[in-house]
């Protein structure tokens, strides 16, 4: 079994000082710890019992797409702000530094369905906040929030507390 936590590399001061940015391209790099990571993230999703996975942009797209695709489900992208070619709704939430906001095609679930939305990492919880919430304005159904790396200590389930989150790793 592959440990997944040694294929995250920390970079010091990345994206400005005083962060400790968590990557994960070495754990895309290395096959079987890919592969690893989607495989339990399948498990997990898949237990929850779900008909789309949507995935956020861009790091979403890699685990939510590859997750999709074992699950033999749909994938629906939520995007940043004129991204998507179709009509869309938007959904806006509070940065440290500002604001910011994601898109999803209005036609991309229907009501009532069952997804799970993926992201690489749960940081504040801002991101997946904001998605939940343009997942629910379509009338579908989050089942869960997934996460290959977790933050603990940024408290970011706090503002998704409503939800049920898995992530495989955590800081």
């Amino acid at each position: 079994m592959v440990d997944l936590k040694n294929l995250i590399r920390d970079i010091p001061d990345y994206p400005k000082p005083g962060i400790l940015f968590k990557d994960i391209t070495p754990l895309l790099l290395d096959p079987d710890g890919f592969a690893e990571s989607v495989r339990q993230l399948s498990a997990v999703i898949g237990s929850v019992g779900c008909e789309a996975i949507v995935g956020i942009e861009s790091r979403g797209f890699l685990f939510g797409t590859a997750v999709a695709l074992d699950l033999k489900i749909g994938f629906v992208p939520i995007r940043k702000p004129g991204k998507l070619p179709y009509k869309t709704v938007s959904q806006s939430y509070e940065l440290e530094y500002g604001t910011d906001s994601v898109e999803i095609h209005t036609d991309a679930l229907r009501a009532g369905q069952r997804v799970v939305i993926v992201d690489d990492l749960l940081a504040t919880g801002g991101t997946m906040a904001a998605s939940c919430k343009l997942v629910e304005s379509l009338g579908a159904e989050v089942a869960a929030c997934a996460f290959v790396v977790e933050l603990a200590f940024l408290e970011g389930r706090q503002k998704l507390k409503d939800y049920r989150i898995d992530s495989l790793i955590s800081f």
